[in-house]
């Protein structure tokens, strides 16, 4: 439990603080590069932040951890109980599981669209029974459930300096950007789940398919096949972050130093796949201790020049009788 956090964030209750404290403890098991990008917001936004992932997370693992050994019929109605929790929390404020209480709290707070959370578990139901998606365009449409919402939920909690609406689409991209880049990187373990997120036409292209995939999992062996249809996904990938980018500069100017050095760490996953010669079959690429100290670093330095630009005015002296300042 970070006390400070959530002393900051005016949440009092008992039992909201320790579900805000799950959140913040699955954020931190889960997610290294996210959580580490978060450190850096505003102490009184993080609980917000976390609530959001967890409850993600939380929902994701109920589809795709491998640990668990239930069959995909209850692993939907696993799913649906928590649906069910979760528009009983929005409702009301409550819910039986933590993390629908903290981020029921979290939506109400900041007044999140409840309709994002619905796109978002239609996406996690889908991944019971889609295994692949024929063209970009089918897993865009997969995707603006399972991560363009997710930016779309975080634009109240970081604010914005232009009308929100204006700033909706970049934040979606990011969220697009970053599961793409996590597509990417798990290849193999998603391959593992059963399931090929990247658009198979694209794979067909270069005269992939899932046959093939699994060849090289299982073997270890590398087909220049394989890497060059990896190469046009880089490609694709970084064009959806080109589209996210000028959003960073609609945020608030103390959150910005965050989503900026979420950017670079996610987009430095993918030159590390790219240095690592594409192996994402065989073993799971991640950016170095020493490039997240120095980007966080950067971040640092960002947060430190925007509480400086957005300090109040020193208040000018007034003079007294005598011409002293009082």
């Amino acid at each position: 439990m970070n006390r400070r956090e959530l002393d900051a964030a005016g949440i009092t209750g008992p039992a909201l603080r320790e579900a805000y404290s799950r959140c913040r403890a699955l954020n931190a098991r889960h997610g290294r590069t996210y959580f580490l990008a978060t450190r850096l917001l505003p102490v009184e936004r993080r609980c917000a932040v976390h609530a959001l992932y967890g409850f993600a997370r939380w929902a994701d693992d109920i589809v795709d951890d491998l640990d668990r050994q239930e069959p995909p019929e209850e692993r939907d109605r696993l799913l649906r109980l928590l649906e069910d929790d979760l528009a009983h929390g929005l409702r009301t404020g409550g819910g039986d599981e933590p993390v629908v209480r903290a981020v029921a709290d979290t939506a109400e707070r900041y007044a999140i669209d409840h309709g994002l959370f619905a796109d978002f578990l239609v996406s996690m139901r889908s991944d019971l029974s889609v295994t692949d998606y024929p063209t970009y365009a089918d897993l865009r449409a997969y995707m603006h459930g399972s991560a363009a919402v997710i930016g779309l939920q975080m634009l109240p909690v970081l604010g914005t300096v232009v009308d929100r609406a204006e700033a909706a689409p970049h934040a979606a991209a990011l969220g697009v950007a970053f599961q793409l880049t996590n597509f990417l990187r798990d290849v193999g373990e998603d391959l593992d789940r059963g399931r090929v997120y990247l658009p198979k036409d694209m794979l067909a292209a270069h005269g992939v398919d899932q046959n093939l995939l699994r060849w090289s999992r299982r073997t270890g062996r590398n087909d220049p096949r394989i890497r060059a249809a990896l190469v046009e996904a880089d490609a694709m990938i970084r064009t959806v972050y080109r589209e996210a980018e000028p959003g960073i500069a609609m945020l608030e100017p103390r959150v910005r130093p965050c989503i900026r050095t979420a950017f670079t760490l996610y987009g430095g996953i993918l030159d590390a796949i790219a240095d690592g010669g594409y192996a994402v079959l065989h073993r799971r690429a991640a950016v170095s201790r020493r490039r997240r100290a120095a980007v966080a670093a950067a971040g640092l330095a960002g947060i430190l020049r925007a509480r400086a630009l957005t300090r109040p005015p020193m208040p000018v002296p007034v003079a007294g009788k005598e011409g002293a300042p009082r």
